[in-house]
Formats: C-alpha cells, structure tokens, sequence
C-alpha cells in the first residue's frame, strides 16, 4: 500500500509514519504533485491538510482525481474509550439537497461499516423530534432520505428527525421517541448543514476529548484524507487506520 503525503516533514506526519511500517509514504511537492501523482496510479490515497486549508484540500481533489458518484462529502470518525461513531457532513456541503444528503448517509455509513464491521445505525438529527418542531422544508429533506436508505438498505437502522439526545440517550429515546429504530444508540449522526456539523465535530474534538478521523473524503474514485491543521498525532494515526480500510 502506497500513500501520498504532501507535508511529509510536518514533525505530526513524520511521527504518524513511523507507526506504520507496512505502508509505503510518498513524499510529493505539493497538493497539486500529489494529486497528479495520485491520478497517474502512483499510489493508492493521499492523506493531506495538516497545513493546508480544507479549501485548497478539497479544490485540488476536485480538479485532478474523478468521482465515482454524482456528489461528493465527508464524515469524521470519533473515537474514545471504547465508545466510536461517524459524524457527517461537517466538512465538505453547505446546505446539501435531499439527493446530497441521501449520499452523505450512504458514503458514510459505507464508510462506518467497512472499518468497524459493525450494522449501521443512523440518526438524523434536527432540532426536532419526531414531529415536535413541526414542519418545514428540511425536515422534508430528512423523511425522504429515509425513505430512500429503508428502501435500498434494508439491513441498516435509520430513523429521524431527532435531537441530539435522543439518538444518542435511550432514556431520553424511550421518552421523546419510543418508536425509533434506532433506541438512542446511534452510532453514526447525520447534521442537516455544515453550520451544524462543523461546530459539532469541533465541540468534540475540543470539549469531548475525542480522537477525530478526518476528514474522511468520499465520493471520488480514490479514498482521500483531508486532515485538520488541528490534528494530533492520534487523530492522524487514525484517519490512517480508517483511509487504509477503504483501499
């Protein structure tokens, strides 16, 4: 396995390498070299953003490496103390339609299930429960990719709108939404807009005191890795572990 690795003498990167000695690091020039090389078949992935911005990231991925899918996104993996989930879309859509938020909940939970081997369980989250906020256009949104994901995946759990709480709390689930599949164990969170899902994935980071993966990249023809010019070393090792599985 090969990785492209633009700021390879990030003293962070350099420190991520080194528990991997299995795997081949490729030191490029630049976002751009790293992408040409990627697209060329030099490598399998590239694992970038540690002093690049998400915005020169993302924009070099786009011009350079194709989709494979009419959208593209991303999901962070959270990780501590035996506790994991996946968290989307706090990196990469703004305001996503219905057809892109279908995508997000599906890259995502294709991503979650392939590294824990675990049944996806889903909640899409609002500020509304089950019809307690009432109606509006986004709530819409969520019924629909419902809908969608229980018709064309079966075997995963998905419910909504719900809060945080009751996707997360099965007291608080038994009480707000007792009839949700998903029963307050959600290990994977769907936020209506990046406003939501990046303020909430910076809260546990900072507040939470979790080890973040990602930005986990999806919808190209290559898995990508756009890191935070936050990361730690443990947030960079296992964006590594998660990016590897999808390979």
């Amino acid at each position: 396995m090969k990785i492209l690795v633009p700021e390879f003498n990030n003293p962070i990167m350099k420190q991520a390498m080194e528990a991997f000695p299995e795997i081949e690091f490729i030191e490029t020039n630049d976002l751009q070299d790293a992408t040409k090389k990627l697209s060329e078949g030099a490598a399998n992935t590239i694992v970038a953003g540690i002093d690049y911005s998400s915005r020169d990231v993302l924009l070099a991925f786009r011009d350079q490496i194709p989709l494979k899918s009419d959208y593209f996104s991303s999901c962070f993996i959270f990780e501590k103390e035996g506790l994991h989930f996946a968290l989307a879309d706090g990196g990469v859509n703004k305001l996503p339609n219905k057809e892109q938020l279908y995508t997000i909940v599906e890259d995502t939970a294709n991503t979650f299930e392939t590294y824990y081997k675990e049944t996806p369980i889903i909640a899409m989250l609002s500020y509304s429960t089950n019809g307690s906020g009432g109606k509006n256009p986004d709530l819409e949104k969520i019924h629909f990719v419902i809908d969608e994901v229980r018709k064309n995946h079966p075997n995963w759990k998905i419910d909504g709108e719900m809060q945080l709480d009751a996707a997360v709390n099965p007291s608080i689930s038994a009480k707000k939404f007792p009839s949700s599949e998903v029963e307050g164990k959600a290990n994977i969170l769907i936020t209506p807009d990046l406003n939501s899902g990046n303020i909430l994935y910076k809260a546990l980071e900072q507040f939470g005191g979790f080890v973040c993966a990602g930005p986990i990249i999806q919808g190209f023809e290559k898995p990508l890795a756009d890191l935070s010019r936050g990361s730690s070393l443990e947030d960079v090792i296992l964006t590594i572990k998660v990016i590897r599985s999808k390979i």
